[in-house]
């Protein structure tokens, strides 16, 4: 008996790739990195325009991407018109891409009409830091993705009181001259948190229970927050890697788990945009006879004589075996062996 799985690539994915203050410079990831023609024969990609008008740059990675089709709309629209279709728009078998809150909601309830990679909220981002690093470089990093709007998480997570003080005030030094402070400040003030914990150990534990979005490690022992990690959307991994770097240049995709959502789910991949299906065939008559017979027997426990009858056929016709349906009733089979109990029921 042969059981196996084939991976089979979604046919037709869309991928909508959104803009804020300017058009949103990941598009390569969301397209070139994950909708490959070698994976899906059809890709759509979809994107508001900028200043009234396609932005020659993104519509320029979309087609190097390997878009089949790129269509300049946004939003909601957009989101509808690849799953659901139009006049001059098939509709999609899958939707990728972030977007806003409106973006998002469109998604969860076009879930199930087609496939989604998943509901994404606002940015997230950790330091986990011990004093191998500054209060500079903490700060920095924890405002610069609290840019990203006004409720956006940012955590910082220490060993060292002494890094965790000096990191507040350093931050506070910044917000007086960040251009995007009006942005990062009450994102910071409603949604910003300074942990300090005892141990590494401790703090593992807390970075798993909180699970962010992005996770920065910058400490003595970063290759084992790597392999002890279980619930998180990215690992930065050392003082020489950003947020910001795996975001434009390095990152292996930008589409992750937020709200905790790490717990059973990771980002975007390639991955995401194949299917597991299963398949089993029976090689021989007496494979075919065994497992007929514990099937029928199954079957009938379950009160489901059709489905026995189907195990029963292949008994009869490639084992030889009497067991028969009449029609109207089981035949009794006296036990092979005393106590054995009987196979089938009246």
């Amino acid at each position: 008996m042969i059981l196996g799985h084939r991976n089979i690539p979604v046919r037709s994915v869309g991928c909508y790739i959104p803009w804020r203050q300017v058009p949103d410079g990941r598009v390569g990831t969301y397209v070139r990195g994950d909708c490959r023609r070698r994976w899906s024969p059809r890709i759509v990609a979809a994107t508001p325009p900028f200043k009234g008008e396609p932005n020659p740059a993104v519509i320029a990675a979309m087609n190097l991407g390997g878009a089949h089709e790129i269509y300049v709309m946004g939003g909601v629209q957009a989101v509808g018109a690849m799953a659901i279709g139009t006049a001059s728009i098939k509709p999609v078998d899958m939707l990728v891409g972030p977007g806003n809150a409106f973006v998002a909601e469109a998604k969860r309830q076009l879930y199930g009409r087609v496939g989604i990679d998943l509901l994404a909220g606002p940015t997230e981002t950790m330091v986990i830091a011990d004093d191998t690093v500054d209060a500079e470089i903490c700060a920095t990093d924890l405002l610069g993705q609290a840019e990203h709007g006004y409720n956006s998480p940012a955590v910082l997570l220490t060993n060292s009181r002494t890094l965790a003080d000096t990191t507040m005030r350093e931050i506070d030094r910044l917000l007086a001259i960040l251009p995007t402070a009006d942005t990062a400040r009450p994102s910071w003030e409603d949604y910003g948190e300074v942990i300090v914990c005892d141990t590494h150990e401790e703090m593992l534990d807390v970075a798993n229970e909180i699970a962010s979005e992005h996770v920065q490690v910058m400490t003595d022992r970063d290759d084992w927050y790597l392999e002890n990690m279980h619930s998180y959307g990215a690992l930065f991994l050392g003082a020489r890697t950003n947020v910001a770097n795996g975001d434009k240049v390095i990152g292996t995709n930008h589409t992750l788990p937020t709200k905790k959502a790490g717990r059973y789910t990771g980002g975007l991949w390639v991955g995401k945009f194949l299917k597991t299906h299963s398949y089993q065939k029976v090689l021989t008559d007496e494979a075919a006879t065994t497992i007929g017979s514990y099937g029928s027997r199954l079957c009938l426990l379950e009160g489901f004589v059709g489905h026995a009858e189907q195990c029963n056929l292949r008994v009869r016709r490639f084992g030889g075996d009497p067991r028969l349906w009449t029609g109207r009733r089981l035949i009794f089979r006296k036990p092979a062996v005393e106590g054995e109990g009987s196979n089938y029921l009246h």
